[in-house]
């Protein structure tokens, strides 16, 4: 039986364009897209190798639970 299952990402804009990916409930997780649609395709990818590896050697598959985003202002000195 199939299983759908939401992770988390996090796009990282780069200066020169794409994106760096991260996935905070697998922080081995570290890929790169030059476009958004490219960055999440190549999460998936990875997210599934990541699963796959897990499932392999008996081990739990991480749910990480929703991330908690905020922002930090930081004053610097002049």
């Amino acid at each position: 039986m199939d299983q759908s299952r939401t992770f988390a990402v996090v796009l990282e804009p780069e200066d020169d364009g794409g994106f760096i990916v991260r996935v905070p409930a697998f922080p081995e997780i570290v890929t790169y897209g030059k476009d958004e649609r490219e960055a999440l395709a190549m999460a998936e990818d990875a997210i599934r190798l990541v699963i796959a590896d897990c499932a392999a050697r008996g081990e739990p598959i991480s749910g990480g639970g929703p991330p908690r985003i905020r922002e930090i202002t930081v004053t610097l000195a002049a």
